[in-house]
């Protein structure tokens, strides 16, 4: 399987981290060593001192498809998630700085913590709201409706470059309220006000 990541796919979120907002949805990719497993915390990596957490709807798709049309791409999955996508912010800037890629401050092992699954009936995919408590304060709050690029959309463009296959997750992009995660925090997110997890962070 493979971890596909959206950028930027919310207005106030780039401008939040002084970005463009995109004309077209910008991807980039994680190994599968960057899942999370389940009930593991968060370790904080040596190589940064700014680790931000950025939460995320998170698609699995359930078949194999390729250049996918947008009306169809519902075909493609059958349940959803929310995820983190932890980024090592500093080490991020410093790459962007010198024009390097940043594989390595977004790909690390652990930066791709994604709860349970659930099946997409049971939310209304266009109006999903979600959110993140960090040590039961709110800091992130999001809604599908307010995505630049929808999930149809996302599945569609993604497809015209990587053949999609069973078990390929879609980290769909996060929205503003990213900030710095600190040891002992700990994180519990909302998928419409029910609770889907909890990390614990060393």
């Amino acid at each position: 399987m493979k971890i596909i990541c959206v950028g930027r796919n919310y207005v106030e979120h780039a401008k939040e981290l002084n970005n463009d907002v995109p004309d077209s949805p910008m991807f980039f990719m994680k190994p599968d060593s960057a899942i999370l497993r389940k009930n593991f915390p968060f370790v904080i990596p040596s190589f940064s001192k700014e680790i931000h957490f950025e939460t995320e709807v998170v698609i699995k798709i359930d078949r194999v498809g390729k250049m996918i049309q947008p009306q169809f791409a519902h075909r493609y999955f059958s349940d959803i998630a929310l995820g983190i996508d932890f980024t090592a912010r500093d080490v991020q800037q410093e790459l962007k700085e010198k024009r390097f890629p940043w594989e390595i401050a977004k790909a690390f092992d652990g930066s791709a913590f994604v709860s349970d699954f659930f099946p997409k009936e049971k939310f209304d995919l266009d109006n999903l709201s979600f959110k993140l408590d960090r040590n039961e304060v709110n800091v992130q709050i999001g809604n599908t409706k307010e995505m630049i690029f929808n999930i149809n959309t996302l599945i569609a463009e993604c497809s015209k470059y990587f053949t999609l296959k069973k078990g390929d997750l879609i980290y769909t992009g996060t929205p503003a309220g990213v900030a710095k995660i600190n040891s002992k925090d700990k994180l519990e997110g909302y998928l419409d006000n029910e609770k889907v997890f909890e990390v614990n962070v060393l």
